[in-house]
């Protein structure tokens, strides 16, 4: 396995275990309870940023370029998981 190939799969993994963690939180953690949605919401947060960071990596970009980029990626999946999760901003998707 080329190196390249090794990096996509490290990416990759990280938002396939978070998924694995919520789906065994959710059958055993009493008062963890994700719909098929949340599920579903989750994987496109997770396995998006995982695309858009694979991208930046394998881009010609400079390396301080290649983080700053990485970073602002990694803030708005947090600015947008924790609006879902809590309603911070307090637009129509946090819910009620």
């Amino acid at each position: 396995m080329t190196l390249e190939k090794q990096k996509t799969a490290i990416i990759f993994a990280v938002p396939a275990l978070l998924m694995i963690t919520a789906f065994f939180g959710n059958l055993f953690v009493e008062g963890w309870n994700w719909s098929p949605f949340d599920f579903a919401i989750a994987a496109v947060l997770l396995f998006g940023t995982a695309f858009f960071i694979n991208l930046v990596i394998r881009s010609k970009k400079p390396l301080l370029t290649k983080l700053m980029i990485c970073f602002v990626i990694l803030l708005a999946l947090a600015l947008v998981w924790i609006e879902l999760a809590v309603g911070i901003f307090g637009t129509p998707f946090a819910g009620s």
